[in-house]
């Protein structure tokens, strides 16, 4: 059996534990893929798991431990002997022993550590020293590097001698003896030219690399923009050091997207999947931005308490309100989830905002009028003699809806020039700001017609 689908087979793996047939159990684990397998563990006990994950051979075990939750990783470190825990360290990817380390307690880092070759030791330091979130830190040093001189067979030779323990075999770096990236050539070059060929006739020296200080965010667009399954990481002095693989910008742009997404809805960002979180937790990361929030729509109570004289005397305003403040939020909402996806992606940069504040501006104008123009015959044949402040409001939510789009445009990529998150600037923050700006507009406009100091 090959390409054994995880749902097809789950009761079939159930029933072999249950019924203690664990010879069978262990070779259709073999056949399935190493994420499938990380599945069947996480829905077991946590006994189970770890009695299933010492069945698997040393390869597999390695691969599929990658794909664990660090607390599954916890228990499962700790209910093997050194040896084995040495066994799994040394078939990891050094990405992702490094990713387990930042997210284990500091004592199994301490025997995870303890446990480990001296050579793979003092690798891992030297990617926890890294900047969080930067190409150093999620990089992998399993590559295949070739000289310059070698030929084609030679290279090939060399591929398969060491391929197996490297992430990817389809790009191949060329370095000097200083480990100088001097050129890149991929296996489909090397299959296609003749056996004789010399490395340096073939290789292309016009390599995309980033350093190991460069943002993740930065490479992944990077990734995006060139189209790349591997980019290699250089030190300042242009030494390779290792390389960043697609599946890790893949976990970074889900990392990112989930990140902006907490904060476009006022949450501190947290990167535990959501049932692995505490309440507690989740107060914590939700309540300040409540808070914040709360306090700044007491904003708009000022507002009405400085224009209670008009409500008092026209009270229809007060039941035209809601409308009003609701459709300024919505707009700027729209503007500032555009802009921010925009910049998210690349196509928007600070330098666009006159670019961005123009057409914002033109397409404010035009929704406005319509929604005015939809809004006042509604209003006047809803309350028959009520045309004054049914052009109050509708004027007031025209001038609301530009406003509100302009707002929610220039915020964000304002917030970027100030080297602050874009998300920041989205719909909670906007729709409060907006809130006060609109009822302003609408009693000012109300006052002035109606004669109401």
């Amino acid at each position: 059996m090959d390409n054994l689908d995880y749902e097809a087979v789950r009761d079939k793996l159930f029933e072999l534990l249950n019924n203690r047939e664990f010879r069978q159990l262990r070779q259709i684990l073999e056949e399935m893929n190493e994420f499938d397998v990380s599945q069947f563990l996480a829905e077991l006990d946590d006994q189970r798991m770890a009695m299933v994950f010492r069945m698997l051979s040393k390869t597999q075990a390695a691969e599929i431990f990658a794909n664990l939750d660090v607390e599954d990783q916890e228990y499962i470190i700790n209910s093997v002997t050194d040896w084995e825990l040495a066994a799994i360290i040394e078939e990891l990817y050094v990405d992702d022993a490094v990713d387990m380390m930042e997210e284990l307690p500091a004592n199994v880092v301490s025997r995870v550590m303890r446990t480990a070759t001296p050579a793979t030791r003092a690798l891992i330091n030297q990617y926890l020293r890294y900047p969080e979130n930067s190409a150093g830190s999620i990089m992998t040093a399993e590559f295949i590097d070739l000289k310059k001189y070698m030929n084609v067979r030679e290279s090939l030779a060399r591929i398969r001698r060491i391929g197996a323990d490297t992430e990817i075999i389809y790009i191949c770096y060329v370095t000097a003896a200083d480990r100088h990236l001097e050129g890149v050539v991929t296996v489909k070059d090397l299959l296609l030219a003749d056996d004789e060929a010399i490395i340096e006739d073939i290789m292309d020296t016009n390599v995309i690399s980033v350093q190991t200080t460069d943002d993740q965010e930065v490479v992944s667009e990077m990734f995006s923009d060139y189209d790349m399954l591997a980019m290699p990481v250089i030190d300042k002095e242009g030494r390779l050091v290792g390389i960043v693989t697609v599946d890790d910008v893949i976990d970074v742009i889900e990392q990112e997207a989930t990140e902006d997404f907490e904060k476009m809805a006022a949450m501190l960002p947290s990167e535990k999947p959501y049932l692995k979180i505490g309440v507690f937790t989740f107060v914590r990361n939700r309540l300040p931005w409540l808070l914040i929030l709360m306090l700044s729509s007491t904003l708009s109570g000022i507002i009405l308490d400085k224009f209670e004289a008009v409500y008092v005397a026209v009270p229809l305003l007060v039941t035209l309100m809601p409308m009003l403040t609701d459709t300024g939020g919505n707009a700027g909402s729209q503007a500032a989830t555009l802009i921010i996806r925009g910049m998210a992606v690349g196509e928007i940069e600070p330098s666009d905002i006159l670019k961005v504040v123009w057409k914002e501006i033109r397409v404010a104008a035009i929704c406005g009028f319509v929604l005015a123009v939809l809004n006042y015959f509604r209003i006047v044949a809803m309350y028959p003699g009520q045309s004054t402040v049914a052009f109050i409001t509708c004027l007031s939510l025209m001038l609301t809806v530009i406003l509100a789009k302009t707002l929610g445009g220039t915020l964000p990529i304002l917030a970027k020039m100030c080297r602050l998150d874009p998300a920041l600037m989205a719909s909670p923050l906007i729709t409060t700001l907006v809130d006060a700006v609109a009822l302003t507009i609408y009693f000012t406009i109300s006052a002035k017609v109606f004669g109401v100091v």
